[in-house]
């Protein structure tokens, strides 16, 4: 069982915090801090209770070397701000100099390491970093969702070294919504699935051949089964490797009698660009000179009519090569759908990665009723996938 933040007194403690602030940067500066901002309930919770704080993230795959260009020190100036008040920062995240800052915090301040990932021992999850990071605080709290399915040493090899672990409040609402959508769905529960790959969405798609009622298949992953079924979809992205999988889950699902609901016409075109000429076409007319990129105008309907007939809707990926201008109006559709089924009642929770992109960028955010901040991690956990950063936290 998790123990919970509010589980442990905090007054005059170090708290070593795990966040996820793998944020993007523009010219030096946090282009989105939607994953910031998650962390501050936390944050703020131990600072209240009379703690000081310790926190710890990765940002980018520096793949062990430092860079300025992935320096923490542009979210430690967001953070700075979204907390009105100063931090110290320390430029390496194990030195003997961090460490000294950490010993002499007072209550109430705020310390951020740098990049975890300027160590290569983070990733390996190596021993001895872990002991390291661990001298940083007394009591350990993971509040990085977007990590849990990683076992590096600042979430995984870390908490042996801690009587009091736990999680903090953006774990324990993430794991406690979709561990609940997974358990007492209310029916119907549509599935919605899109992205590129077919075999990072092959769990979740078993997963849910038990459980849904409907399962909606969008993006380039849509036309691996199209191509199964007998249609020639021209360039369209098709997974070789998976042919005979795609062949398996269309013949499961009809035994299950769950409904399988793929495009019927696409946005086509012979080049991924934003000034690309368009045409739509159903997806028996494809021409074979181009590629079906976002779902068309029939799709985008028959979509909708499933959605609003939904009670629960679990949505993970795009319909479409949304961030390129002109095959992003599927995705989009998509999500004005699932936030006009929330409005009517239906329990929605988008997966994060490039759907909770779509949804924060179309200010939908507070339309849903969960939108994770972990991609991976929400679809390990929605695919029934133990987490190891969550289990090595369980007594």
């Amino acid at each position: 069982m998790l123990k919970t933040l509010n589980s442990f007194d905090l007054k005059g403690k170090r708290i070593l915090i795990r966040v996820d602030f793998n944020v993007p940067l523009r010219n030096g500066n946090v282009a989105d801090d939607f994953r910031i901002r998650a962390a501050l309930p936390t944050i703020q919770h131990c600072i209240g209770m009379g703690a000081s704080v310790v926190l710890m993230s990765h940002l980018g795959r520096p793949k062990g070397q430092a860079s300025d260009e992935l320096s923490l020190i542009p979210v430690g100036e967001t953070l700075a701000d979204l907390l009105e008040k100063s931090i110290k920062f320390s430029h390496d995240c194990v030195s003997e100099d961090a460490r000294d800052v950490s010993l002499g915090l007072s209550p109430g301040e705020v310390h951020l390491l740098e990049n975890l990932r300027f160590h290569e021992a983070e990733t390996t999850n190596d021993t001895d970093f872990s002991q390291l990071l661990a001298k940083h605080g007394n009591v350990y709290i993971n509040d990085a969702f977007g990590t849990a399915h990683r076992a590096h040493a600042s979430n995984v090899g870390v908490a042996a070294h801690f009587s009091q672990r736990g999680v903090g409040y953006l774990v324990e609402k993430e794991v406690k919504f979709l561990n609940e959508v997974i358990k007492r769905p209310k029916r119907p529960l549509v599935v919605i699935l899109g992205g590129a790959k077919v075999g990072s969405k092959l769990a979740l798609i078993n997963r849910f051949l038990d459980e849904a009622d409907s399962i909606i298949i969008g993006g380039g992953m849509a036309f691996t089964f199209l191509h199964v079924l007998g249609i020639q979809v021209g360039k369209s992205l098709i997974d070789q490797s998976r042919l005979k999988t795609a062949e398996k889950i269309i013949e499961t699902a009809r035994s299950r009698k769950v409904d399988l609901i793929f495009p019927r016409d696409v946005i086509c075109a012979s080049e991924i660009s934003e000034g690309a000429e368009r045409s739509v076409h159903t997806v028996n007319e494809i021409p074979e000179d181009q590629m079906g990129l976002d779902i068309g105008p029939e799709s985008v309907a028959l979509f909708d009519s499933v959605i609003t007939s939904a009670k629960t809707i679990i949505w993970n990926g795009p319909m479409g090569v949304f961030e390129t201008p002109g095959f992003d109006e599927g995705t989009e559709k998509t999500a004005i759908s699932i936030a006009g089924a929330t409005a009517a009642g239906s329990i929605s929770v988008v997966g994060g990665g490039d759907s909770a992109s779509a949804v924060k960028n179309l200010k939908l955010m507070d339309e849903m009723s969960h939108v994770s901040t972990g991609g991976g991690a929400s679809l390990e956990l929605l695919s029934g996938v133990a987490l190891p950063a969550l289990t090595v936290l369980e007594r």
